[in-house]
């Protein structure tokens, strides 16, 4: 399984949201770029990169400190926040950016993802992210009708790599990934599946690991690690295992 170390970007600060909640930030480092040369010394291959700022504006906000990571830093870069364009995917793609993440336009134009796919085969990484059961879109900020499922039977998904599911509500939470919802979601795809929000300990690392054998490519952590619930050698340890 492969561990994402998370990094989520706001007024050029390196936070966490609760809940997907702008409201209630904290702030980990002022130094972004410090923090992801930290985790590849620490053994990081990837590190999943949001510009929460650019979620909600709908269009880049930290792109040249995203570029100057991909160009500085030793690790795959998987990027999402406000791709709602194939011209912002491509400059993405083009500074080195190894995988981006599109959401809320891809949910809600069907047409567009499949452009995408067809012109980034690969690159691309469809993130459903939820709330009560519901896709939310916008930066988490308004519900669509749609359950994960649902959405997914219709999804134009040729050329996107693979999903990352995020349960809003365990999001920053260190309360445990939503196992039944992520099985769900696995059970309604071929595409691999990456698993974000929630995980609080080396147990739920362990757990999600196990499920190996259903798809799942990866995890997401953030919070757990810059509260020190584990650190990423042994986070990175678990996830080979």
């Amino acid at each position: 399984m492969i561990l994402f170390p998370a990094i989520d970007l706001k007024d050029g600060k390196a936070v966490r949201l609760k809940q997907g909640d702008y409201d209630q930030v904290t702030q980990y480092s002022d130094d972004p770029l410090a923090l992801a040369r930290r985790f590849a010394e620490e053994g990081a291959k990837w590190i999943h990169i949001v510009d929460l700022d650019a979620a909600k504006a709908g269009k880049p906000v930290h792109r040249e400190l995203i570029a100057r990571i991909a160009r500085e830093v030793p690790c795959h870069l998987q990027v999402g926040g406000g791709i709602r364009s194939a011209e912002t995917a491509g400059e993405y793609i083009g500074d080195g950016v190894a995988r981006v993440v599109v959401g809320t336009k891809a949910t809600q134009d069907p047409e567009f993802l499949a452009a995408l796919g067809a012109q980034f085969p690969g690159k691309i990484a469809l993130g459903l992210d939820t709330k009560a059961g519901k896709i939310a879109v916008h930066g988490w900020t308004e519900t669509t009708g749609l359950t994960v499922p649902e959405y997914l039977r219709s999804a134009p998904l040729a050329g996107v790599y693979c999903l990352i599911f995020t349960d809003i509500a365990r999001d920053g939470m260190l309360s445990g990934p939503n196992i039944p919802a992520l099985r769900e979601v696995m059970a309604a795809t071929e595409l691999p599946v990456i698993a974000s929000g929630g995980v609080s300990s080396l147990e739920d690392l362990r757990a999600l690991v196990a499920m190996e054998d259903c798809k799942l490519l990866g995890a997401i952590t953030g919070k757990a690690l810059y509260e020190g619930k584990f650190t990423l050698r042994e986070a990175l340890k678990v996830a080979a295992s």
